[in-house]
């Protein structure tokens, strides 16, 4: 019979060589990067990163760089 283990969601990719924090931090960063963020362009809209520091507004369709993780509120 296995024991069993923690949920530890994104970071479960990774072998258990990796420490508690970097998994808590990682865990932090993936879910903030993979959700919907405002888009820029549309005050109602949202927007999609395709990849790192890139992203794409779901309603105008538009492509625009911002950064890395998240779309800068600034």
């Amino acid at each position: 019979m296995t024991a069993k283990t923690k949920k530890i969601k994104a970071a479960g990719r990774f072998s258990g060589g990796i420490g508690t924090r970097a998994r808590k931090v990682f865990n932090k960063v993936e879910a903030t990067q993979r959700r919907r963020q405002p888009s820029p362009f549309h005050p109602r809209a949202q927007a999609k990163r395709i990849a790192a520091g890139i992203w794409r507004c779901l309603k105008t369709g538009k492509i625009f760089a911002d950064g890395a993780y998240t779309v800068s509120s600034k």
